[in-house]
């Protein structure tokens, strides 16, 4: 038996791999998303999501890419993996998703296809769109200015290529690389860690969407997890994947702060000083350090 069984879930609810079926639509999520397709939908040319480790870029990445269905679009998701990557390849990459075929190793050839080409696409009354992912890996002027380049591709008032990075806060460094390019970009948008009101509902629905029946939290874990995880939805997802596992360990029936704060420990969040948070009075010492002293006495 493993947690799943124990708890009554169909399957994992707190995995970290990309499912569908757990996305859960915030509402800064959901802005983020209305401002992107606008960006598209109007051919601003370049917008930028930017978001701290963990936050879902990549979610809203593959997201948008779902919401760009091919009778309107081309699309294509490119993810940036290291930060050796050189314009040609991204210059082949991208032809290539864009449905070049046999694309030339010369680089002024290759502009002239994936220009015909997005002509093409033009012509049959769609879009062409490019997300990137991971950006903050561009870290050459070279490559910054290969972007702008790819911007230049346009007919007479109206932009043939729109281009959306999603990034790490470092992504700001790598535009400012090439000042025109930052100049161009168009829409810009910053997703922040949950709320805890927020991260309840989100854990409410990851668990309802794995089948649980009833609520496998106590009132006091929620703002427990909130805190430890400083409302990043991938350290949440981590830390109530553990504090279940936990829990069928023990052999308990719900997971309660002790048990957050144990595995908390465990990842040396103890000491997370999430932005927003208010300051924790003397009382609220107290009471963690009784609480880790209940916790070491159980594991006694």
């Amino acid at each position: 038996m493993s947690y799943i069984e124990h708890f009554g879930l169909e399957r994992e609810p707190f995995s970290n791999a990309p499912d569908a079926r757990f996305y859960f639509n915030t509402e800064q999520h959901s802005q983020a998303l209305i401002r992107l397709m606008y960006a598209v939908d109007s051919n601003k040319g370049l917008a930028v999501l930017v978001g701290g480790v963990g936050t879902g870029k990549t979610t809203l990445a593959r997201r948008m890419l779902d919401n760009l269905p091919e009778e309107h679009y081309e699309s294509s998701l490119l993810v940036m993996v290291h930060s050796g990557i050189t314009p040609e390849w991204i210059l082949t990459r991208i032809a290539m998703q864009l449905g070049v075929e046999d694309p030339a190793t010369d680089r002024l050839k290759l502009l002239r296809q994936l220009y015909e080409r997005l002509e093409e696409i033009e012509a049959s009354g769609r879009k062409a769109v490019v997300l990137i992912d991971e950006a903050q890996m561009l870290q050459s002027r070279e490559l910054m200015e290969e972007f702008r380049g790819l911007l230049n591709l346009e007919i007479p008032g109206k932009k043939l290529l729109n281009i959306v990075f999603f990034g790490l806060p470092e992504v700001e460094d790598c535009l400012s690389l090439d000042e025109p390019l930052a100049q161009r970009v168009a829409v810009k948008y910053h997703l922040h860690s949950l709320p805890v009101d927020t991260t309840e509902s989100y854990i409410k629905h990851r668990l309802q969407v794995a089948g649980a029946s009833k609520m496998p939290f106590t009132g006091d874990a929620i703002p427990a997890l909130h805190r430890y995880a400083g409302g990043v939805p991938r350290l949440i997802n981590t830390l109530c994947d553990n504090c279940l596992f936990e829990a069928y360990m023990r052999k308990m029936n719900k997971v309660d702060a002790k048990i957050v704060f144990s595995i908390a420990g465990d990842f040396g969040l103890l000491r997370q000083s999430p932005k927003g948070a208010e300051p924790r009075n003397k009382l609220e010492d107290l009471d963690e350090i009784e609480s880790m002293l209940d916790s070491l006495e159980q594991k006694m």
